[in-house]
C-alpha cells in the first residue's frame, strides 16, 4: 500500500507584510526629508512656530510593474527589431506624448502621484543634528556639561508590547513546558512574556557656553533678520537636543550692545547704525567676570549683515582676534541679501578683513545668501568635517 506525503511551507514574510509596509513608509520619509532638509531647515513655518507644530512633506508613491501600451499604434514598443547597440537611441516619444508644448505651457500627461506625510520638529531635528557636535572641547575643563545616553541592559516581566524580548521569551516556554513533561514551546503563557527596559545614564562632558551675537542695527532688513533667526533658532535646539546644561548668552547690537533674554533674542528688533566692535567687547566682559577660559570651552557665532562703520573696523578685528584666542571656535556668518548668481555682491570690508587677516582654525566663516545656505552654514561650523579639522568628536 502506498504511503503519501504532503509537504506544506508557510510564508512567514506575510505575516511581517504590514510591519515591513511600516518600515518602508518610514524609509521614504526619512529620505524625502534628507533631500529636502535645506528647504526645510529654513522653513517660515518652522522658525515662527512654538517648537511643537507638525508639518506636512510630499513622499512619491511607489510604482508597481505593470504593463505599458502602446498608445502611439507603432509596429514595436521600443525593444527594437533586434540589431541595436548599448547606448543607440531607438525612438522618441511624438508631441502627443509630451508633458507639455512649451514652457508654461498646460500638460496633457497624468502627472506623479504623491502623499502628504506628517512628521514633528523633534523627527526633522533628529536628522539635522544626527552628525553634529561642538568641535574641540577640551576635557581637561569643569565637567559641568553631560550628555545622556540609554541603554538597552535590562529584562523585565513588565514592559511596552514593541520592546517584547521573543528570544527571552521563548527560552522562557521551553523552560516552563520542559518542567511540565513537553518538549514544545507552546503554548506561551503571560508569565513567560520578557521585556527588554532602557537606563538612562549621563556621562559628565566638559563645560561649554554659547555666545549667540546678532546684529540688529537698521540695515539688517527682513531678509536678512530672518536668515539669523533661522539659524540661531536650529543652533539653540541643537544645542539643546544634544548636550544637557548647555549655557547659552543672547547678545544684541547695534551701535551699543546689551544682553537680552531669549524671547527678546528672537522677537525684537532695533535701528542705528552698526558697530561689531561693540558685542565683541561685551562678549569678552561676560567672558571674563563669568566663564573663565581655563574652566569653559567658548564658542562665540556672530550673524551680520556686514555693514560695518568704516572708522571701527580696526577696533572689531582686534576683538574678534581676542575672542579667537580664549575660544575653542569663533563663528562668523554674514548675510548677503543678494542671491548667488544674480551677477551682484554687496562689497562688504568686514568679511574680506575677517578672513585676510586672521588665518587661524578656530575662525571660520562663511556667507548665506538664500535660505537654503541655513542648513549648510550649520554643517560648517557643527558638522563632521570642522570637528575633525579641529579633532573633535561627535557624542
Amino acid at each position: 500500500m502506498a504511503t503519501y506525503f504532503t509537504i506544506t511551507r508557510e510564508d512567514w514574510s506575510l505575516h511581517r507584510q504590514g510591519q515591513m509596509d511600516q518600515e518602508r513608509h518610514r524609509e521614504k520619509v526619512r529620505e524625502a526629508l534628507k533631500n529636502n532638509l535645506a528647504d526645510i531647515v529654513s522653513h517660515e513655518a518652522i522658525i515662527t512656530s512654538d517648537g511643537q507644530r507638525v508639518i506636512k512633506v510630499p513622499i512619491r508613491s511607489l510604482n508597481e510593474y505593470r504593463f505599458r501600451y502602446n498608445y502611439q499604434k507603432q509596429e514595436r514598443a521600443g525593444q527594437g527589431p533586434g540589431d541595436t547597440r548599448k547606448g543607440q537611441v531607438i525612438g522618441r516619444e511624438g508631441p502627443a506624448a509630451g508633458a507639455g508644448r512649451g514652457p508654461g505651457a498646460p500638460g496633457d500627461q497624468p502627472g506623479e502621484d504623491y502623499y502628504e506625510a506628517e512628521v514633528t520638529i523633534d523627527e526633522i531635528g533628529n536628522l539635522i543634528f544626527e552628525d553634529l557636535g561642538l568641535p574641540h572641547l577640551d576635557p581637561r575643563k569643569r565637567p559641568d556639561l553631560t550628555t545622556r545616553r540609554y541603554e538597552w541592559n535590562d529584562v523585565r516581566r513588565q514592559g511596552l508590547q514593541s520592546n517584547i524580548d521573543k528570544k527571552r521569551t521563548i527560552l522562557e516556554a521551553l523552560k516552563r513546558n520542559a518542567l511540565r513533561g513537553r518538549q514544545s514551546i507552546h503554548p506561551i503563557g503571560r508569565e513567560d512574556l520578557r521585556y527588554k527596559t532602557w537606563d538612562e545614564s549621563y556621562k559628565p562632558e566638559t563645560a561649554a557656553v554659547v555666545l549667540a551675537m546678532m546684529d540688529t542695527s537698521g540695515s539688517m532688513g527682513e531678509f536678512e533678520k530672518y536668515i539669523a533667526r533661522a539659524f540661531f533658532y536650529w543652533m539653540v535646539r541643537f544645542l539643546r537636543t544634544k548636550y544637557d546644561n548647555v549655557q547659552i548668552c543672547f547678545l544684541a547690537h547695534s551701535t551699543e550692545a546689551r544682553e537680552v533674554t531669549e524671547e527678546e533674542f528672537f522677537t525684537k528688533g532695533e535701528s542705528g547704525g552698526t558697530r561689531c566692535s561693540s558685542v565683541y567687547e561685551l562678549a569678552l566682559e561676560i567672558i571674563a567676570r563669568r566663564y573663565p577660559p581655563d574652566q569653559y570651552n567658548l564658542y562665540p557665532f556672530h550673524f551680520s549683515d556686514g555693514d560695518n562703520l568704516a572708522s571701527d573696523n580696526p577696533r572689531a578685528l582686534e576683538m574678534m582676534r581676542r575672542l579667537v584666542e580664549v575660544s575653542s571656535l569663533v563663528g562668523y556668518g554674514e548675510i548677503d541679501s543678494y542671491p548667488a548668481g544674480s551677477g551682484y555682491y554687496r562689497s562688504t570690508t568686514l568679511y574680506t578683513l575677517f578672513t585676510k587677516e586672521i588665518q587661524n582654525p578656530r575662525f571660520v566663516a562663511t556667507v548665506i545668501r538664500e535660505k537654503g545656505d541655513v542648513y549648510q552654514a550649520l554643517r560648517t561650523f557643527f558638522g563632521p568635517e570642522q570637528m575633525a579639522a579641529l579633532g573633535g568628536a561627535s557624542l
